[in-house]
């Protein structure tokens, strides 16, 4: 049972497919017969998709092994992380649906209570086997439910936590790893300046432009935390470093190219799987990068990057369904012709 899919309701766990029985048993099924070290990673979608319909269920996109044929173009969060060949050692993957639809005002309150419904998760998941920490990999709004679990875990519930693009407010998530479960994670905050436009658009609408988001890191540093740029222009030569291949800066605006962009999940996955050889000292160390300022893929190199009205002379929005960004075999990004694309 290489994936299980699960939905948050009201903060209760119900299954995605009520013909595969309680959650409970369902976990249970999962984990028996996993060897020692074998991960369990909860995968959590962000704005727009809702498990309640069919045509902008997770369950048929991102979070599906294999994406329905309605969303061609979607790329398999879980058969990207290593799942679904039928092998023990691979681990076990939880999709996590909630409520994402409606305004983004709507859709950040229901982050916050789903991230209840994703603490419950990880406690059975504990209690079911409590020798094995359960691992994290969120997207945008994901990410609020994310950090909202942790302040309702206890240390050691949660190992590591990928979060791409993530759609949070940097006080809410200092306060976050505050807690116990978040000073003995472990995390990794994949940002761009791809997603300039959508992190300023967050702050200014939860936030009335008062506070920053995580698209520029925490700002104070914590060794269980590393800050990645993915596009920044010294990226690929450090990840490189590393052995990973990754491509450098693509589109100007993108929102998902924390995971569409070729090459990253390899370093996801090694992160998620190879814990002593990747943790977030030993990436920090060798990706010693600082955030580019806000704006710097849309102006021109020494321009003021404060002002966010300056870049619009100079934007050129193409579609993603028009030019693609290359990916491997195999992977292919949402797409704004799929009516279950992300597009907060």
């Amino acid at each position: 049972m290489a994936l299980i899919q699960v939905n948050v309701h009201k903060a209760a766990l119900v299954p995605a497919d009520a013909a595969a029985g309680p959650v409970e048993a369902q976990l249970a099924a999962g984990l028996a017969g996993l060897p020692p070290g074998a991960p369990v990673v909860v995968m959590i979608h962000g704005f727009r998709f809702s498990p309640r319909a069919d045509r902008h269920s997770p369950h048929r996109h991102i979070l599906a092994l294999d994406p329905a044929p309605g969303c061609a173009r979607a790329l398999s969060w879980p058969r990207h992380l290593g799942f679904g060949r039928g092998e023990a050692a691979e681990g076990l993957a939880i999709a996590l649906g909630w409520e994402a639809r409606g305004t983004i005002w709507q859709a950040w309150r229901s982050a916050a209570r789903a991230g209840a419904g994703l603490a419950a998760l990880v406690t059975l998941l504990r209690r079911l086997d409590p020798h094995r920490p359960v691992d994290l990999v969120a997207h945008s709004l994901g990410a609020r439910v994310a950090l909202a679990a942790l302040p309702l875990l206890k240390a050691g519930d949660l190992g590591r936590a990928v979060l791409l693009a993530a759609a949070e407010l940097q006080g809410t998530a200092a306060a976050a790893m505050d807690s116990p479960a978040g000073r003995a994670a472990e995390v990794m905050n994949v940002t761009t300046r791809e997603n300039d436009l959508f992190d300023f658009g967050l702050e200014l609408l939860v936030a009335g432009g008062r506070r920053r988001g995580l698209g520029h890191g925490l700002p104070q540093p914590r060794a269980n935390w590393v800050d990645l740029q993915l596009d920044h222009e010294d990226a690929p030569a450090a990840l490189a470093g590393l052995g990973f291949r990754i491509n450098g800066p693509g589109a100007r605006i993108c929102h998902w190219s924390a995971y569409r962009r070729p090459g990253v999940f390899a370093l996801y996955r090694a992160f998620l799987r190879e814990r002593a050889a990747l943790s977030p000292a030993h990436l920090r160390a060798a990706l010693s990068l600082p955030q580019a300022p806000r704006w710097s893929r849309l102006l021109p190199r020494g321009q003021g990057a404060w002002w966010p009205g300056a870049w619009r002379p100079r934007l050129r929005l193409r579609s993603p369904r028009a030019q693609p960004l290359p990916l491997p075999p195999a992977a292919n990004g949402p797409s704004l012709s799929c009516a279950t694309g992300e597009t907060p």
